[in-house]
């Protein structure tokens, strides 16, 4: 090997590892952003099911479980982010199993804003019969279907997965990072996800808008609290943005494929941090962030949890909270 060859070598090598120290420092505020919103759901988890109001009024019991299913997303996202940068890959089965929970996280948010979109609607169209429509019971019984559906989903990807022929692979190891789009082994699997998820996605966004134009025209009734269908016109205006982002998210990873064709590995890891925050962290955290500051009820006890952790946190000794009642 001749020097100037030599050289050139070593070149790219200091460049490329410049790059992925580059990397690995940009994604240190990206985890400690989603540790931070990890303790802010688990307290908003915590304090739906702390106190019975929470726990007997519908759509808390919704958010709950729309909370529970983001909180999930976030840690399996964070979790796979975290196993790329570090460059680590993973066997097909290993990575199959966290897809597949991602897959039944992911088409629960959707659901549940529909059928919180619609308890909505009911509220303010029917206000009287709001209480005998809207039970705890028939509630239990929509985040039920909601997971019978969304684990449907996940049932027949795993039938199209396992019909794969993976004795014809040289190695169950992974070539490439783990995420859906590697699972896609067949053009039935291809043609699956793309079906499932226009129509998750079309049938809510239908679902959602609907409502919202049945409050619109329901606010302009003489009998209707002004104040309480503009608060929910608002709401469901933000179910609207959130299906929207969630929508974004399904197109991450074909989005990435293509883009690692033709850029080289320093400026697809940039691209693709970017990518990650506005495309799948920020979505799941907007529940927090919409229900932690606009609900009064919440608000209080939030802001009172959040700051009584970080004073014993800073101060152990002297960091005891009186304990709300």
């Amino acid at each position: 090997m001749s020097y100037g060859t030599q050289s050139q070598a070593n070149a790219t090598t200091q460049q490329q590892y410049r790059g992925i120290l580059e990397i690995l420092l940009s994604s240190a505020p990206i985890t400690t952003s989603c540790c931070v919103f990890l303790l802010v759901n688990g307290t908003m988890l915590y304090i739906l099911r702390s106190k019975a109001v929470f726990r007997e009024t519908a759509c808390y019991v919704l958010l709950y479980n729309l909370l529970f299913a983001d909180t999930i997303q976030m840690v399996l996202s964070q979790l796979l982010y975290i196993l790329s940068v570090c460059r680590i890959r993973l066997t097909y089965p290993v990575c199959g199993f966290l897809v597949m929970l991602a897959n039944l996280t992911t088409g629960i948010s959707p659901l549940t804003l529909v059928v919180m979109s619609l308890e909505r609607y009911v509220a303010v169209c029917y206000p009287l019969r709001h209480a005998s429509i809207v039970t705890i019971r028939k509630t239990a019984l929509a985040i039920i279907i909601v997971w019978a559906v969304s684990s449907l989903n996940v049932f027949i990807r795993l039938i199209l997965l396992l019909n794969f022929p993976f004795e014809d692979l040289e190695s169950l190891q992974m070539k490439d990072f783990c995420s859906n789009t590697p699972l896609l082994l067949g053009p039935m699997s291809d043609h699956y996800d793309k079906a499932y998820t226009w129509v998750l996605f079309v049938s809510a966004g239908v679902a959602v808008t609907c409502s919202y134009i049945g409050v619109m025209i329901a606010a302009r009734s003489a009998s209707t609290d002004k104040v309480s269908a503009r608060k929910v016109r608002n709401t469901l205006l933000l179910h609207l943005i959130q299906l929207g982002l969630s929508l974004s998210s399904t197109i991450y990873d074909p989005l990435v494929t293509e883009i690692s064709k033709v850029l080289d590995r320093v400026t697809i890891l940039r691209i693709w941090s970017i990518l990650y925050v506005f495309m799948i962290l920020f979505p799941r955290c907007l529940s927090p962030l919409i229900y932690g500051i606009r609900d009064q009820m919440i608000r209080g006890i939030l802001m009172y949890h959040l700051c009584c952790r970080i004073k014993t946190l800073s101060n152990p000794s002297n960091g005891q909270c009186v304990k709300l009642s």
